[in-house]
This record gives C-alpha cells, structure tokens and sequence, in this order.
C-alpha cells in the first residue's frame, strides 16, 4: 500500500461542499476559523480571486481551475482585487447545499467552497505536515488521465452535480469532495516544487522509499542508518533532509504515525493497552505509556474512555427499525 492511502487509512477524512458562490464584481468573501479539525477549500470553477495570504506577505492571485486548501484553519479572506465596497451577497437554500450570489454582472466568480473534517488526533498530523496554505491548478482538460486532467474530471463532476441539484446529490458532493483531498495531496506531491512538509518528502524521489517504510511498517524498529540505505544516503544527508524538508526528525515522524495508529485501536478495540503499544512498536507497555502521555496530553486509558462510543449508542445503531417503532410506542 502507498504511503497517501495508508495516511488516509489512517486518518479517514470526510468531505463537505458549503456554498456554491456566484458573484459579480465587486465582492468579498470572509470565513473562518471552522471547526478545530476542520480544513477549508476553495475550488475556482469560473473567474479569479485574490487571496489574502493568511500566512502573512504578499496576497496569493487564483485564477480558474484553482484549488484551494488552508490547513491551518484560518479566518480568511477573498476578493475580487478592484477595492471597491462589495455587493451585498444573499444565501438561498438549495435541495442538496446552499448558493450565495450578489446582484453583480460583470467579472463572474463560480466558487465552490466546503471543507476536509478529520478527527482528533490525526488533524493535528496533517495540520503539522502540510503548509498553511496550498494551492494546486487543476486545468487540465478532464479526458486527460495524468492527475491534474483527473481533478479536473471530479471537479467537472461537483459542478454538475451543484447544477442539477439531484436526488442524492449531497451524498455525491461529500463523496467526491472526499475524493478531491486525495488527489489535491497526490498532485501536490507530483509538481516540482512540493511544498514544505510531507508532500515535499514523498514527492522527493530519494526520500521517497524513507516515507513509504514509516507508513508501510511502523511497528518496526527502524533506525536512521537503516533508513539511509533504503535512501542511498549517509545518515547525516537524510536527517539534514528530513529537518530541511519537514522540520523533524524520520524518528519525530514514526512517532507521530505511531500514535495515530495507537489512537485508532484504542477508540475501536478492546484489546489491551499493552497489546496496542506492541502492535505499534513499543517493546513495553510501560515505554508505550510514557509515549502516548507525552504525545497525547492524557494516558491510553483515558483516551480510550473519552472517544470510545457509549454501548448503547452502538446498539441502538445496530436495531431494526421496527424495533426501534416499538419502542417509541411503548
């Protein structure tokens, strides 16, 4: 399994789309900060924006077939670039989302715009491991298959579906919204330039074999030497890389995968907390005590009383609906 479905396996993410926006010049889009595990995108289907760059420095121009991602869940801001006081914007409900537009003719924005919910733990690991903020151009022709024209097909689809406002469209925009954080990542990993963080490394063809081996076998003891050789490096090269690249250590990063994994089997299993740290790399269970603790804020046995489902919320889950009747009567 490559290292992104691994991560996704991990980390399971769920898409929404919000607002289709149809504005005409001028205008202003203000939103922010979402929910603390929460990413917001943007995806430009017609016209451009300005993006006042929420990381600080210079303002970020998008132009159609733009995506973009702002894993630091930040209050933002869009515009139109004239500096002229915006129109007033009015939602309506539509079956399946909401459209916000403005009386504006000229210069048309076709903005749609949702978010990537990830639960605690893991949107701490993402939001550590990619930029604050992303941007990747989906401007291929959709009958391409390299990644971009694949982007552009889903995109193409999620305008479709906003156009048509069908039955069961909720449910195919949060799919496909889904799928678009997957292939944002794997087209941001494949430009030139990835950015800084684990993008830059997996796209990074001599770093690559390092990233896949901590996502591929984390519960092994693996050791910057034996890294390097996968790496064809020296030790001191792939650290100084690792630290360049992500700002940690290949040590920091196993780490991080190892208490994701942790996590995970804690909220949805019973087996024990020894059983967990060693199906997770730690030869003692009072080594993967101290771990967990120092990463987490809180022992295993108190994340798993705090995100573990309530018993009778699963059975309920699990009753008939003519059972569930009954009861209702009763």
């Amino acid at each position: 399994m490559d290292w992104l479905s691994r991560l996704f396996e991990m980390m399971p993410v769920r898409g929404r789309l919000d607002l289709r926006c149809a504005y005409g010049v001028p205008w202003r889009i203000e939103q922010g900060p979402g929910e603390a595990n929460e990413i917001p995108y943007h995806a430009v289907l017609a016209g451009s924006a300005i993006l006042e760059n929420p990381a600080g420095g210079r303002p970020l121009p998008l132009k159609t077939g733009d995506i973009l991602l702002l894993p630091g869940n930040p209050r933002h801001v869009m515009h139109d670039g004239s500096g002229a006081v915006p129109l007033k914007a009015r939602d309506r409900a539509a079956l399946n989302f909401t459209i916000s537009e403005n009386p504006g003719a000229d210069e048309r924005l076709d903005l749609l715009c949702g978010h990537f919910a990830i639960a605690p733990p893991h949107d701490r690991l993402l939001r550590n491991y990619l930029p604050p903020v992303l941007i990747v151009n989906a401007g291929a022709h959709a009958g391409q298959r390299d990644t971009a024209g694949q982007l552009a097909g889903l995109v193409a689809l999620m305008r479709g579906e906003t156009a048509d406002d069908q039955l069961g469209g909720r449910a195919m925009l949060n799919a496909l919204t889904t799928a678009m954080f997957a292939l944002v990542l794997r087209l941001a990993s494949e430009t030139d330039a990835a950015p800084r963080g684990l993008l830059a490394l997996a796209g990074h063809p001599r770093l690559a074999p390092a990233v896949a081996a901590l996502f591929s076998a984390p519960a092994r003891a693996w050791t910057l030497p034996a890294l390097a050789r996968l790496c064809n490096m020296s030790r001191a090269t792939l650290a100084r890389q690792f630290q360049e690249k992500l700002g940690c250590s290949p040590s920091d990063l196993l780490t991080d995968i190892r208490m994701s994994l942790a996590a995970n089997q804690l909220r949805t299993s019973s087996v024990s907390t020894g059983a967990v740290g060693e199906a997770v790399g730690y030869q003692s269970e009072a080594a993967f005590q101290r771990a967990f603790k120092s990463h987490m804020g809180v022992t295993p046995a108190q994340w798993r009383k705090t995100t573990r489902e309530p018993a009778g919320l699963a059975d309920l889950k699990l009753a008939r609906p003519e059972e569930i009747s009954i009861n209702e009567k009763a």
